[in-house]
């Protein structure tokens, strides 16, 4: 069993609200997580037809059983219990009643909206972090990371990355896809998220990604909204502010779990990741989800952006915090070369707000140097508890105005 980290602010949570409710993937492991934390409560699972059938049939019923609260499982298949269960909260009027959990996100935010808002905390858990990833026994070898991802089944298991992300693919499309969209031409839908995986890191470009696959750009604006939809990809935003800059307005592209953009590129085994083209991307993409995991694990929303202007110069994470934005750049290499710091500090001066900097990399020492706090990506988690503390990591302690100026 796999300590995760999320864990106590589920407890802290459910003492705080009628309803928690826990999303994320498939098989990012939300039943067992609630079943750990909260071993006393009966566990009902929403996909079995005959809970579900019962639930629709007589939701009044259904919910009269469990006086002491329960566990539901997938609750997005019963839309029309969360009318029921707002009454039900209403007039029990206590905290840890129910705990609900969802892998189609959209559907369960537009119902929570429509009937439990205010009434549910909002969790979502994704795959395994990486320290989570060590308790699960597995290296830290990059590659092999890369390769295998951080699903817990894979890890737990011992399983080949190649066929468990096969078969989790295969289902996805199968069920999860037929559950949350009408979508005629499977084929086209496949290539479509294969196309993605090797779009991971670039601009969203919604008319050369449906021309690729075949379709119209409006059908891969909807195609990439499944894909959202089910925890499959992210997009992450690009950063807006009153510069004088012209900035890019596309997000950027990229996959909840690594492990699985790498299957549908193709990769084999880790040591095909050492000489392939996107290893940098893959490797970006590690370490900017590793960030998601670190806000959500926490109980707390995305705060991540990036930084492009028209000039191509870029920053790959701006991290909001309290403080102002701390810059995040991502290198794979093993050894830190000079002009590594070249665009961080670029933008720093561009961007008065940045409060600190950093470089993560591919390698395994940590480092102060005069331009920013050099990380290993395993030393991730260290780096941003000092971004929310207030540490300045390379920045000079100047004022906004001395920085607008030095402009």
């Amino acid at each position: 069993m796999i300590k995760r980290d999320i864990t106590s602010h589920l407890v802290s949570l459910f003492k705080q609200y009628p309803f928690v409710t826990v999303t994320g993937p498939r098989q990012s492991g939300k039943t067992t997580l609630c079943r750990t934390a909260f071993p006393d409560l009966q566990y009902v699972n929403m996909e079995a037809p005959d809970n579900r059938e019962f639930a629709e049939m007589d939701p009044r019923g259904f919910l009269a059983q469990f006086g002491n609260g329960a566990i539901l499982d997938e609750i997005q298949r019963v839309p029309m219990l969360f009318s029921y269960l707002q009454v039900m909260g209403d007039e029990l009027g206590r905290n840890g009643l129910f705990i609900l959990t969802g892998s189609a996100q959209f559907q369960l935010l537009e119902s929570i909206t429509q009937s439990l808002a205010g009434r549910t905390s909002l969790l979502q858990l994704l795959p395994l972090s990486l320290a989570e990833r060590r308790r699960a026994g597995a290296n830290n070898d990059i590659d092999e990371m890369l390769h295998a991802g951080f699903y817990p089944r894979i890890l737990d298991q011992g399983m080949d990355p190649v066929l468990a992300h096969g078969d989790y693919f295969e289902t996805y499309v199968e069920r999860d896809v037929r559950q949350v969209s009408e979508i005629r031409n499977m084929s086209s839908f496949r290539r479509f998220v294969r196309l993605c995986a090797g779009r991971v890191g670039q601009l969203v470009n919604l008319v050369s990604l449906g021309s690729d696959a075949g379709v119209s750009h409006t059908t891969a604006k909807h195609w990439l909204s499944v894909l959202e939809t089910s925890y499959i990809v992210f997009q992450l935003q690009p950063y807006h502010a009153n510069i004088r800059k012209r900035l890019v307005k596309s997000p950027k592209l990229y996959f909840h779990d690594v492990g699985l953009a790498s299957y549908l590129l193709g990769i084999q085994n880790s040591s095909q990741i050492a000489t392939h083209p996107l290893r940098g991307a893959l490797f970006e993409n590690l370490v900017i989800a590793e960030i998601l995991k670190y806000r959500f694990n926490r109980g707390q929303r995305a705060n991540l952006f990036f930084y492009r202007d028209s000039q191509q110069l870029e920053c790959d994470v701006l991290y909001q915090t309290g403080y102002g934005l701390s810059a995040i750049e991502i290198k794979a290499g093993a050894t830190v070369a000079s002009d590594y710091f070249s665009a961080l500090n670029r933008v720093a001066k561009i961007v008065p707000e940045i409060w600190s900097k950093a470089l993560v990399y591919g390698g395994v020492s940590t480092q102060q140097r005069t331009d920013a706090l050099v990380s290993p990506v395993d030393g991730l988690s260290d780096v941003l508890d000092g971004f929310e503390s207030g540490d300045r990591f390379g920045v000079d302690p100047v004022s906004p105005s001395a920085a607008i100026s030095a402009n």
